[in-house]
């Protein structure tokens, strides 16, 4: 059994004396493990670091098994260690990936999503698109949210809440009464123009609040991530 595709690594691990085990999510084959012999010495060691996109040659006897990875280089983001803030977003989407994610199971839509947000990690107005990427976790993970038409009077406009039962949108005038009841929705959240450090805030409750009851089986009860209630945290400060 083998296979070549592209990934980006999320964790890696020693195993033995000298190899390594790395977890990534790959293009065609989904959030994968494998072996790479001679992962622990020092020169594999800075390559396989969290982020790093990387050409991935796996092979096992059987496809079942964990195999073994033969690894390639194809995009260092070194970089993202001198950001505090783009590091902890670069940590946060490793680690949902590791606990929302099926092994094996291909996303195309959030690959190319999460492509995309390392990409976009230190740049101005990257905590937008992490945000959008939890939404697509969501909804990769089966609990989409529609954002588009009032769950109530069918607008399109004015949307200001998320109802936490349906994950449907919900006007002002449509809430009435229940609005205490609802999730506020930061404006501009269901398409790709900027956001404020206050409304990705607003917008982090919202996804935080269906990740943790979608995962929370998964979890087996756990609070989402850490790495992710860092990331918060510190945009929460700029606020």
């Amino acid at each position: 059994m083998d296979w070549r595709d592209e990934g980006i690594l999320l964790s890696m691990r020693p195993h033995g004396e000298t190899s390594a085990i790395i977890e990534v999510l790959t293009a065609g084959h989904g959030r994968h493990m494998g072996v790479v012999r001679g992962g622990a010495s020092r020169r594999m060691a800075a390559m396989l670091q969290p982020g790093t996109g990387l050409t991935l040659d796996w092979r096992a006897r059987l496809d079942e098994h964990i195999g073994s990875f033969t690894v390639e280089p194809l995009k260092s983001r070194a970089h993202l260690l001198a950001d505090r803030l783009a590091l902890a977003g670069l940590m946060a989407v490793c680690a949902l990936l590791h606990e929302a994610v099926p092994e094996r199971e291909p996303h195309p839509a959030l690959w190319q999503r999460t492509l995309g947000l390392m990409d976009a990690l230190g740049l101005e107005g990257w905590t937008a698109a992490y945000l959008r990427w939890e939404l697509c976790l969501l909804e990769e993970i089966g609990f989409g949210l529609d954002l588009s038409t009032c769950a109530v009077t069918g607008a399109t406009e004015g949307l200001a809440y998320v109802s936490p039962k349906s994950g449907r949108a919900v006007t002002a005038a449509g809430a009435g009464d229940w609005a205490d009841r609802l999730i506020a929705l930061p404006e501009g959240l269901g398409d790709e123009g900027p956001m404020g450090p206050g409304a990705v805030l607003m917008g982090l409750r919202l996804t935080g609040f269906f990740l943790d009851r979608e995962l929370r089986p998964v979890l087996h009860d756990r609070p989402l991530p850490e790495a992710r209630s860092r990331l918060v945290d510190l945009i929460a400060r700029s606020v």
